[in-house]
Order: structure tokens, then sequence, then C-alpha cells
């Protein structure tokens, strides 16, 4: 079953946004939409939405260390509630504690300067979201299929 999901990475500033190709394989970044307004921002994925048809909004939510939710993944989760209404989309968390930090990573390791290059970082940790997501829902799709045999 062909998926198309929209993996967010959402800031104060800018919002990094991660598509998948139709088998739900592989997370890849495909823009960053720079933060103006609620109505703005929105018109940017609604566009996107369309544009790619999407069906799942899956949004990384900053998890504290210690695994609560402070006062900035409440401010997401209100934010991704929005949206997901507004596009009338389905709406699914990931955990993406340390995935700006992987994505500086994975930049450095390519001779990129993660300070000079925010909104792909933006992308990258969109994409990391987005990979944890597909790479899950195939291991529960796996593991359902192999207890129904």
């Amino acid at each position: 079953m062909p998926i198309s999901a929209l993996g967010l990475d959402v800031g104060k500033k800018r919002i990094g946004v991660a598509g998948c190709d139709g088998t739900g394989l592989i997370a890849f970044g495909i823009t960053t939409i720079e933060r103006k307004s609620f109505q703005a921002d929105l018109a940017a994925l609604q566009q996107l939405v369309n544009d790619r048809q999407v069906d799942t909004l899956v949004v990384g939510l900053p998890y504290s260390m210690d695994g609560t939710l402070g006062a900035q993944a409440r401010q997401i989760q209100k934010f991704a509630t929005a949206i997901a209404k507004a596009l009338q989309l389905p709406l699914e968390y990931v955990d993406e504690r340390l995935t700006s930090f992987q994505a500086e990573q994975l930049l450095q390791a390519e001779g990129i300067a993660p300070s000079q290059q925010k909104g792909l970082v933006d992308r990258k940790a969109a994409s990391l979201i987005l990979q944890q997501w597909l790479d899950e829902r195939r291991s529960q799709n796996a593991r359902s299929n192999s207890t129904q045999i």
C-alpha cells in the first residue's frame, strides 16, 4: 500500500519538512519553511500536502532527556494539532530527542558547516524524524504479519 507522509521538525523560526518515496522506505528532506504566521505556515504546508497527496503528518516531539514533555513540546503539540485539524490529516508524533544533533553530525561528515546551513539542518532533522516513523511502522507491520502466519 503506497504511503505519502510529511515529516515535520517544528521550530520557532523554521519548519523542516521531509517526504518519503511511495513505498515508505526512504525519507528525504524537501524544504524548509521560514515561519511567519500560523496562516502563512498553514498555506505552505497545504501546498505541500496537495502536491504530494499526503495522507499523514509526522511531527517530531522534543521530549526532555528524562522522558517528560516540557513547555516547548506542549507548544509544538498545540501547533501540530491545529495544523493537522486544518489540513484534515491524521497526526503522529515521534520522539525527536537529538535529531538536530544527529543532523548536524551528518552534515559535518559531508563537509558542510551546520552553523551556515540552519535550514538544511532542519530538513535533515525532519528526514530523520520521518525515517524513524517509517522504520517503526515497517517493524510493526512485520511483527503483525509474522503472528498471522
